[in-house]
This record gives structure tokens, C-alpha cells and sequence, in this order.
């Protein structure tokens, strides 16, 4: 082969360039994410100094959004370990149903406070390839996504069950849903559907909950619709 001849880059060079790609993109979409709440904390703080300030409000209001962009670095962490390995998914196996339980008892109030109806049931006898922990994140996530953004009166409920040699966990709301063409980025990292974008939320918890699942050897599809409300199904080797 000539030396004008292009080469054919090896494998490891490709993999190099796309990590690097994917790396850079991730450093810049972590780096967009934090300028909001870092802006409103700065408008909040400049504010003070305005005549007539109600200046414990607005330091309350500081508080909130720097509790916010704590929640969010600490997501980012997480899902940095996630996807280094440094955090172990899969590690024994936990039953499924009594996790689930403990989890809506958890979050019985904030349900109540935006009118979302919790229930949990199904086969008490399945367990997934998960830890304790790493189900209860991803439960969290899913209860706390219904909760958020379903709708006041709207029903939740984790449903158990097995299938073949696999063990499905379903999250599903009637809620108010999310568009059609919104489904498949759902899972993306800080993507937030237009009705999302007025509440609160990092826009990493289905990211984080797809890749714990997909960690322990499982997989995870979404359906739903406008009115039709969301339906996240998981699927595990037993």
C-alpha cells in the first residue's frame, strides 16, 4: 500500500474517537444544565439588593435551587459511575413486590399531595438480578416520574409478574401521557418532555433507571400516549 493510500482506522482508534465524542457531548449538555439553576440563584441574590426586597424570600427561593443543582450533581455522580462500573448493578437478587410496597409507603405523601393514587401488586415470589438499592433507585425514579407528571387524578401501580424465565416489573399511569414522538427519547440523558419543563426534575432519572436495568442483563421498553398515560415495562433473566 502507498503512502498516499488513506488507512483504515483500527477498531480501537473508532472507539476512542466516539468515547471522546460522546464524553464531550455529555460534558457540554452537564455544563448547559447547570447554568439555570446557577443564573436564577444569582438573579435571586442580585434581587436582595432591590428596594422593597422581600430578601427572606428570596434567600428561600436561593435555597431551593441550590438544593436543586445539588440533586442534580449528585445524579450526574451517580450515573458517571454508573457507566465507569465503579458502581456494581447486579449483586444477588432482591424480591420485587415487598421493595415496591415499602417504596409507595415512602412516598404516600407526596402522592397525596398531587392527587396521584398508588397501588403495587403481583407475585411476591419474583426477584430480580438487582441489589436492594439499585431496585429502589429505579423504583423511585418511576414512581417519582408518575408523580410529577401524570397529572391530579391519575392512578399509579407497579404490577410483578413472571414470564417464561423472566421477571417483568410494569410501571403504569392513566395520566395525561406524552406525545408520540417524544416515547423514544424519553430515556435520554436531561431530555424533558414540553409538559415536564414546569416542574422540577433533573431530567436524568429514566436515563438512570434504562441503565441499571440494562446493566443486569435486562431490558426496558415504553409505550403511552396523549391521554393514554405511560406504561414503562422492565424485563429480567431470573
Amino acid at each position: 500500500m502507498s503512502p498516499e493510500e488513506p488507512t483504515t482506522p483500527m477498531p480501537e482508534e473508532t472507539y476512542d474517537r466516539s468515547f471522546d465524542e460522546l464524553r464531550t457531548g455529555f460534558t457540554a449538555a452537564v455544563s448547559h444544565e447547570l447554568r439555570t439553576p446557577l443564573a436564577r440563584i444569582l438573579a435571586l441574590l442580585d434581587s436582595t439588593d432591590l428596594p422593597g426586597a422581600d430578601v427572606q424570600a428570596l434567600i428561600d427561593q436561593a435555597r431551593v435551587e441550590v438544593e436543586d443543582a445539588g440533586a442534580l450533581i449528585d445524579e450526574i455522580l451517580f450515573l458517571s459511575e454508573l457507566e465507569s462500573g465503579k458502581e456494581v448493578v447486579s449483586l444477588g437478587h432482591t424480591a420485587a413486590l415487598p421493595l415496591l410496597e415499602d417504596v409507595i409507603r415512602a412516598h404516600a405523601d407526596a402522592a397525596a399531595r398531587a392527587d396521584v393514587e398508588l397501588s403495587a401488586s403481583g407475585d411476591p415470589l419474583v426477584d430480580v438480578p438487582l441489589r436492594p438499592r439499585m431496585l429502589r433507585i429505579v423504583a423511585e425514579n418511576l414512581l417519582e416520574n408518575a408523580i410529577r407528571y401524570s397529572g391530579r387524578g391519575a392512578q399509579f401501580a407497579f404490577t410483578v409478574a413472571r414470564a417464561g424465565d423472566f421477571a417483568v416489573i410494569t410501571a403504569a399511569d392513566d395520566g395525561a401521557g406524552v406525545d408520540e414522538d417524544a416515547i423514544g427519547r424519553l430515556f435520554e440523558r436531561f431530555y424533558r418532555a414540553d409538559a415536564a419543563r414546569t416542574t422540577r426534575g433533573t431530567g436524568l432519572g429514566l436515563s438512570i433507571v434504562k441503565h441499571i436495568v440494562v446493566a443486569a442483563g435486562g431490558d426496558i421498553e415504553v409505550d403511552g400516549g396523549p391521554g393514554r398515560g405511560l406504561r414503562i415495562r422492565t424485563t429480567f433473566p431470573s
